[in-house]
């Protein structure tokens, strides 16, 4: 018993000085970058080229890292794709891959690099976050050998994985994480056997970590943040923008909002395949945030965060989001409604015929509720309510419940769905509310111009939608967004 006895002070004196070291609030960055791109090619290039052009995006990745600790950040995340692009086979990646070690292996890339063979780019990622006193969080490629006694093993002796790292302000490799919704098209990587759920402690909170789609999935995302109970979690992306519910910062912000956390989203920058949007949200709102379909520019964001968001006065509080609309009868008005498509997601809809009014729509067993006013009913602008609660998507199908006031590119009602970014009309206020069959609820405003709202509506206790003293600018839609992922 003596030795513990004795190891008892030293312990309580250094959980006090990490306790003293810890602080309530920190610095984030997140920079979207325009990806140096290489040229398509179905046969491998040499490894000294695929350093190259590595090289390239990391040189601009190093100036903002550099300027993100200059202005005092104590993390940075870059993009996924943001080293070495995405045009690609399985066998043309391969020179750009990586033999990235478990963390626990205690490893500084940037004083030791050569310890688990050849690893410039880790080396260079690594001295970056050592040099500059950050943590950098960056999406590499992993590449580990397997054989016949493996029965998934792939015919080429080889596991591909789509992979984020962390690094540091030592450079320590202190995180790693596959991959394991992997989106249609990345057939160059594959998915681990099991979904990880990665997480490391800093002095300014516990994060988590996944990739671009892994967020529409329960694992890794809901599981970082229900059972792991992250913090922050970190968020590498190449987000394609689709309106009207899954523009990057309109369902980032209403995802951080939903799950009530910090989201730091690091988008790639490429207008040609409608990738913009990166943020540093929170669970009350943006933070920062940049959307740009206009340049080819990449762009750094700095904000100020709560290290602990539980613990502040003004977490929101969670959120019955079916306890309003189950309470009351359907809204009376029209009846007549008409299906439309938002892509292949047939919704039912009911327009807006009136300055304001009170309407409900159905659709399986969501119904959505809407209490509206417009500022001025413009006869070249029609506005529906919206209910859709089914599958989505092709390949990998996952359920989706959406109650959605939306405005239409014109007045003919079968374009009712399709894509729409400016509007003209405002809202003197709208409540939008719906029988949701899950707690995970994404509340989204989008106003003209894909402009986020931040600090204009607010999310009752009882589940409403409501805007607090209306629209600053016109509104292309208000929405929430609900996951049934036991139904997927």
């Amino acid at each position: 018993m003596l030795p513990s006895q004795a190891l008892l002070p030293a312990a309580v004196f250094a959980l006090a000085a990490l306790q003293a070291l810890a602080s309530d609030t920190f610095m984030a960055a997140v920079y979207e970058h325009a990806v140096i791109l290489p040229h398509p090619t179905e046969e491998p290039v040499s490894p000294s080229h695929a350093l190259a052009l590595m090289n390239k995006n990391m040189d601009v990745l190093e100036g903002a890292i550099k300027e993100a600790a200059q202005q005092g950040a104590h993390i940075i995340v870059t993009p996924e794709d943001g080293i070495y692009g995405w045009r690609f086979t399985r066998e043309s990646i391969y020179p750009y891959l990586e033999d990235i070690p478990d963390p626990v292996v205690n490893w500084i890339p940037c004083t030791d690099p050569s310890r688990f063979g050849p690893a410039p780019v880790q080396e260079r990622l690594s001295c970056m976050a050592r040099n500059n006193s950050i943590y950098v969080v960056a999406n590499i490629g992993d590449k580990k050998p397997c054989d016949s006694s493996d029965p998934s093993c792939p015919r080429d002796g080889r596991y591909q994985y789509n992979t984020d790292v962390v690094f540091d302000a030592q450079g320590k490799l202190v995180a790693r994480y596959h991959k394991y919704n992997l989106f249609r098209g990345e057939t160059q990587f594959n998915y681990p056997k099991e979904p990880e759920a990665v997480t490391f402690e800093t002095p300014f909170g516990k994060f988590g970590i996944f990739t671009c789609f892994d967020i529409l999935f329960y694992e890794p995302a809901v599981v970082l943040v229900s059972k792991m109970q992250v913090d922050t979690v970190l968020f590498p992306t190449a987000w394609m923008n689709v309106l009207p519910f899954l523009t990057a910062i309109e369902f980032h912000s209403a995802w951080a909002m939903g799950m009530r956390v910090n989201l730091l989203s690091a988008n790639t920058h490429n207008t040609a395949m409608a990738m913009t949007g990166s943020g540093l949200f929170t669970p009350e709102g943006p933070a920062a945030y940049h959307y740009d379909s206009a340049t080819e520019e990449g762009r750094l964001l700095l904000a100020e965060l709560s290290a602990h968001p539980r613990l502040s006065p003004t977490y929101p509080p969670a959120i019955n989001w079916s306890l309003y609309a189950t309470s009351i009868e359907e809204f009376s008005g029209e009846n007549d409604t008409f299906s439309g498509a938002v892509r292949k997601d047939i919704f039912t809809f009911r327009e807006l015929r009136h300055k304001d009014g009170n309407y409900t729509v159905c659709q399986g067993d969501l119904c959505c509720h809407l209490v509206y006013q417009m500022s001025n009913k413009r006869r070249d602008e029609v506005y529906v309510l919206g209910a859709f609660d089914g599958l989505h998507g092709s390949v990998i199908k996952y359920h989706w419940q959406i109650c959605t006031l939306l405005k239409c590119p014109s007045t003919n009602l079968s374009t009712c769905g399709q894509p729409v970014e400016t509007a003209q009309t405002k809202f003197e206020m709208f409540s939008l509310s719906g029988t949701f069959g899950t707690s995970y609820v994404f509340p989204e405003v989008l106003y003209s111009g894909v402009q986020l709202a931040p600090g204009e509506f607010q999310v009752l206790r009882d589940g409403r939608l409501k805007s607090k003293h209306g629209t600053s600018k016109p509104l292309v839609t208000a929405t929430l967004f609900g996951r049934l992922y036991e139904k997927d």
